[in-house]
């Protein structure tokens, strides 16, 4: 749907701002990370275990992204040594409901959505 079309059909237009901010938020290493900071603030080292697959240059990108655009908090600790625990912020738990959603969607289709992947394949040699 263009953004034309969109308007017309009561949708707000999907602005570069909505795009980019979406991008920065759902990507791969966002998402897992946002998961994860929704079940308990974690120290970078707690995150860099539980989501073993993530470098620590992506985690770093992706915590300082999130940080950017208000979905979680950074806190010092002031303890020695000093430590950084990440929390979900207030704006960052808002996200939570829609997440859910969009994953379970995902659940519901991805047999639909695999079918289609193979006959794709399939009539395209891949």
């Amino acid at each position: 749907m263009n953004e034309t079309t969109a308007a017309q059909a009561g949708h707000p237009p999907i602005a570069r701002e909505h795009r980019e901010l979406l991008d920065q938020v759902l990507d791969k290493w966002s998402l897992l990370v946002l998961d994860r900071l929704c079940e308990s603030p974690r120290r970078f080292n707690e995150l860099r275990r539980v989501i073993p697959t993530v470098s620590q240059k992506s985690l770093t990108a992706a915590l300082r992204r999130l940080e950017r655009n208000g979905m979680v908090d950074r806190v010092v600790i002031a303890t020695r040594p000093v430590a950084v625990e990440y929390r979900i912020s207030a704006l960052g738990k808002t996200l939570q409901d829609l997440v859910d959603a969009l994953l379970g969607w995902a659940t519901v289709t991805m047999p639909e959505v695999e079918r289609a992947r193979e006959a794709f394949d399939a009539e395209h040699g891949e």
